[in-house]
């Protein structure tokens, strides 16, 4: 199978050159040069061509938590939104807490996944020597929760931390909100609202105090032991001082944003509430210009979803039974072009915190950028030219970003070589890949 895309935007390694790639098989074989007699010509009529996104954080909630969302569903969903790649969270049922679960999730992505995937180790107070023990190229890392989360997976327990820390090779991603600091924010919310305590409290219960004490924690311990350590979806203004500015390569703690951050802010609760309920807490327009200012300085090395989906009738519920997170991959590229045309961002700044910079970060092999002799993971973006909603692909059925026109649309995405999204349409194909590392220091 053989591609021949023309009349493209090509946005790769910080250019946007004219011209046409060549894609035989399940790799890029020319970058305007001369295609195969039998190639199939995609005309891209000046859209921009664009390595799939690589996203870092997903909740696809499979195995246990079927009824929410599957691997198949989300991955569908990704597919559409120009996401390539994946790399999958471990707090379902029963927890990715070990090399057996690992594998299980493995076998099931191969089943069923569209896109190409890859799944964290989740630690818990008790799991240390799985930590230690688990085969390296089986996972892109290991995930710590330092705050509230779902099941046996708070690690709170400062000698395991110390542990995890002090003893891996592999990199650290925490989601940092601080336990303690919550629920006495909560419990005050309580008494001052009882049980209808407001959707836009969500910002002051979910502190910048308390992603901070959590979040600061783990850059020190990152510090003391050497570690590999990067901080997920971070959203306050405070944390931004704890990290550097400049390029990726080279950095052992690295931050990372994901895109509803970037688009709603506080105000926001009025007229979304639930469906923009998430933790971290989507926190207050001065921390979100913050985020912006961060990504372009590249103190933020990285952009993700966080894609977390819920049902309507879970989200339908007070505020203390509310579960967080939102459905956000079908539309998380085509909400970072809203930033592009409105001027915040450059269109090679987000192909470089979406696709580069994962790629340099968890070290995976021969994806991320166009060149020859990469897999052919491609996104076509193209300029919207009409107000039609797509329909959601996410199995909740709903998307936090209804209503919203954005600017640009996803028109195709390759995953190895293949088409499997053209205009609207999602195309039968193989299933996507395992993701392998090159942890030689090579992108």
């Amino acid at each position: 199978m053989s591609y021949h895309i023309v009349n493209a935007r090509i946005v790769n390694e910080g250019t946007i050159t004219q011209g046409d790639l060549v894609v035989v098989d399940d790799r890029i074989v020319g970058i305007n040069k001369p295609a195969p007699a039998d190639a199939t010509v995609v005309d891209a009529k000046g859209a921009f061509l664009i390595p799939g996104m690589i996203d870092g954080q997903v909740h696809f909630r499979e195995p246990g938590l079927e009824y929410k969302a599957d691997i198949g569903t989300e991955s569908r969903a990704a597919i559409a939104g120009g996401i390539t790649s994946y790399m999958e969270m471990p707090n379902c049922n029963p927890l990715t807490i070990n090399q057996t679960e690992l594998l299980n999730k493995r076998e099931r992505a191969a089943q069923k996944s569209w896109a190409n995937y890859a799944f964290y180790l989740g630690a818990t107070n008790d799991n240390l020597e799985d930590v230690k023990s688990i085969d390296a190229s089986l996972t892109c890392g290991i995930k710590i929760f330092m705050g509230a989360s779902t099941g046996n997976m708070l690690v709170d327990d400062r000698a395991t931390l110390e542990g995890i820390f002090a003893s891996t090779s592999l990199l650290v991603a925490t989601h940092c909100e601080d336990t303690p600091t919550i629920l006495l924010a909560q419990q005050a919310a309580h008494e001052k609202y009882g049980d209808d305590i407001p959707l836009w409290e969500h910002a002051n219960i979910r502190s910048a105090e308390a992603c901070y004490k959590s979040s600061s924690l783990a850059v020190g311990l990152a510090k003391k032991h050497g570690t590999k350590l990067h901080v997920l979806h971070l959203t306050t203004a405070k944390e931004m001082e704890l990290f550097t500015t400049g390029p990726i390569e080279g950095k052992q703690i690295t931050a990372e944003a994901c895109v509803h951050h970037l688009f709603f802010s506080a105000d926001d609760y009025a007229d979304r509430g639930a469906f923009i309920m998430c933790n971290p807490a989507v926190k207050f327009p001065s921390d979100r210009e913050q985020l912006l200012k961060a990504i372009n300085e590249d103190r933020i090395d990285v952009i993700a979803t966080d894609h977390a989906p819920h049902t309507l009738e879970e989200k339908s519920n007070k505020y203390a039974k509310i579960p967080a997170g939102l459905p956000l991959v079908q539309h998380a590229l085509v909400s970072l072009f809203d930033r592009v045309t409105d001027g915040t961002f450059d269109v090679t700044k987000i192909v470089h915190k979406t696709a580069h910079a994962p790629a340099i970060l968890y070290q995976v092999a021969q994806r991320g950028y166009i060149r020859e002799g990469y897999f052919a993971d491609l996104t076509l973006v193209a300029e919207n030219d009409n107000s039609e909603q797509l329909e959601v692909l996410s199995k909740c059925g709903w998307s936090p970003f209804a209503g919203h026109t954005f600017t640009h649309k996803i028109s195709h995405t390759w995953v190895n070589g293949v088409l499997r999204y053209d205009n609207g349409s999602l195309l039968d194909g193989p299933m996507g890949c395992a993701l392998t590392f090159d942890r030689t220091g090579s992108s």
